[in-house]
This record gives structure tokens, C-alpha cells and sequence, in this order.
């Protein structure tokens, strides 16, 4: 693996912690099939206090993938696409290791003795 390969990787483990959770997930989620949303739209049938909902969207703006911005007397919240496209050039770096790999393990399986 290429050195600007593992270090692509290596910024992107605070996104991949943040993704694992299923809550701050599906605030991802939330935010990218919605845009840009308030807290109380956030928090909405999710089962969570606000107070939480904000603690995990504080998790997802550390690690990049969210900022908010002051509107009126609400914070709106939006994703950082620049971030999740960086999460996702990550994946493909690791999704082709493993396609190398099991290519490799299919000609030694397919040698002939």
C-alpha cells in the first residue's frame, strides 16, 4: 500500500469511529436524504433527548462530517461532503487491498501442480 494510502486511511479512523455508532449513523443518514436540519427536526422520532441528539452531532462535527451555522435562534446542521467523499476514497482504497488480494488467492488456488 502507497504511503498517501495509509495516510488517507489514517484521517479518515475519527469518521469511521464516529459512523459506528447507530444513532450518530443514522443522523448521517437523516441529514443526507433531508439537507440541512435543525436540532428539533433532528431530534424527532428518533427517541433521543435533544441533549443527546446535540451531544452526538458535537461527535460528528469533531470528526468533520457535520458544521452548523447560527440561523435566526435555531443552529442548522449540514454535512461536510468534502469529508465523506474523503471517508469514501478510503473505502476504495481498502475495497481494491482486498480485491488484489483475492485475486492473488484465486491464481494460487487455480495453479496447476
Amino acid at each position: 500500500m502507497r504511503r498517501a494510502d495509509v495516510t488517507g486511511l489514517q484521517r479518515s479512523a475519527p469518521v469511521f469511529a464516529a459512523l459506528g455508532d447507530p444513532r450518530r449513523l443514522s443522523l448521517v443518514q437523516r441529514l443526507s436524504a433531508d439537507g440541512p436540519s435543525s436540532l428539533v427536526r433532528l431530534t424527532e422520532g428518533t427517541g433521543i433527548t435533544r441533549q443527546g441528539v446535540s451531544k452526538h452531532l458535537r461527535v460528528l462535527e469533531e470528526a468533520g462530517l457535520v458544521r452548523s451555522a447560527r440561523q435566526g435562534r435555531e443552529r442548522i446542521w449540514e454535512l461536510e461532503i468534502e469529508r465523506m467523499q474523503a471517508a469514501r476514497a478510503a473505502l476504495e482504497t481498502i475495497s481494491a487491498g482486498w480485491d488484489a488480494a483475492l485475486g492473488r488467492l484465486q491464481a494460487f488456488v487455480e495453479r496447476e501442480p
